[in-house]
């Protein structure tokens, strides 16, 4: 589909024109460094998981050369151990300003490779990329505990922490179904990463005990259903039980409980989840009300503290517009955002024997 084409898919009535849509594209597009990096803003950082989603949207909206520089950033700068660094200043590979390895920050390159093949059809890109996501899931899995969780995080010193963070391990759930597509396709089967993505998606649907309590954030709570681990009637149920605690109807979606404060990137998040729970008319009512953080240059302010009236940060951030346009191409049926985010035609890995006695 050409961009124009791209485009008008992004339409939603009452939430987005074709022009508006396009407007944001461009926003994003206007913050991306010739070497394809895609910082927060000009002079902020670049994290690589936010600049994935980033990209994703530049696809999303039909700019697949841009998107290609923005995974090429990667490759070209890609630890030898798999990783990338969590921070770099501007986007400036050789300015890493966290030196600090998150693992869910490195396995996401795996979900946008592939929806980038899949907006485009490119093998080329596929084949080159290859390397970069197998070395990246590779050092990932270095991480999982024998529970099937994912640890956080590599510290700068080189000391890992094993403790998992249930939203990032529903994140790198997902980009493991991802990176076992791309093995599909390549007919390059990883029964390892099968095994692995069976464990940690039993650990996210019944052992809760096994990561960080973070349920005073709206993440933990939709993560689980967004990354594909808990679906169907659990899903709903998950849904339901706190949609009271997270949720504010005409503003969006709090980031963490009690605190009087909604923001853009997680009220686009739970509006994909939605989605892709055949939920399609709450989630474009959660799109509608965060129409108050579009900024007149068509970018997003991250959040709003409603009990003062105020934007805050005062921030437009490219994942924030890049969140919106991805949750508008999913309703919109762009075939490659609703291939990635609904996940019925990605692995499921292989279901392990618990002695919990739950089904995986």
């Amino acid at each position: 589909m050409t961009g124009a084409g791209r485009i008008e898919r992004l339409a939603l009535p009452g939430v987005l024109t074709a022009e508006e849509a396009a407007r944001t594209a461009a926003g994003i597009a206007a913050v991306q460094r010739a070497d394809g990096a895609i910082p927060w803003f000009r002079g902020h950082h670049l994290d690589p998981w936010d600049h994935v989603e980033a990209a994703m949207a530049l696809d999303a909206a039909g700019e697949h050369e841009r998107a290609r520089a923005a995974y090429r950033w990667l490759a070209w700068h890609q630890n030898p151990d798999g990783s990338w660094y969590a921070a770099y200043a501007d986007g400036a590979a050789d300015e890493p300003t966290d030196r600090a390895k998150e693992t869910n920050f490195v396995a996401y390159v795996a979900v946008g490779v592939w929806h980038h093949y899949l907006s485009t059809g490119d093998d080329a890109f596929l084949d080159g990329m290859w390397p970069t996501v197998y070395a990246a899931v590779e050092y990932v899995l270095t991480f999982q505990q024998p529970g099937g969780q994912i640890g956080w995080k590599a510290e700068e010193d080189g000391s890992r922490r094993t403790e998992a963070l249930l939203t990032g391990s529903s994140s790198i759930h997902h980009a493991l179904r991802c990176a076992l597509a791309i093995a599909e396709h390549r007919e390059e089967p990883q029964p390892d990463w099968e095994l692995a993505l069976g464990l940690l998606g039993h650990a996210i649907r019944h052992h809760p005990e096994r990561f960080l309590d973070k349920s005073r954030y709206s993440m933990d709570w939709y993560y689980p259903v967004l990354g594909g681990a808990v679906t169907g009637v659990a899903a709903k149920e998950r849904i339901e039980e706190r949609w009271d605690d997270f949720v504010v109807p005409g503003l969006g979606v709090r980031c963490v409980v009690p605190n009087p404060w909604v923001t853009g990137g997680e009220s686009c998040e739970l509006a994909l989840a939605l989605w892709a729970m055949g939920e399609s008319d709450r989630a474009v009512d959660v799109l509608r009300w965060i129409g108050h953080l579009r900024a007149e240059d068509g970018m997003y302010w991250t959040g709003y503290v409603f009990e003062d009236e105020a934007v805050w940060p005062q921030e437009l951030t490219t994942w924030t517009a890049g969140s919106l346009l991805l949750a508008v191409a999913a309703l919109g049926g762009d075939e490659a955002t609703t291939a990635v985010f609904g996940g019925e035609r990605l692995p499921a890995g292989l279901e392990p024997e618990c002695p919990c006695g739950m089904e995986a």
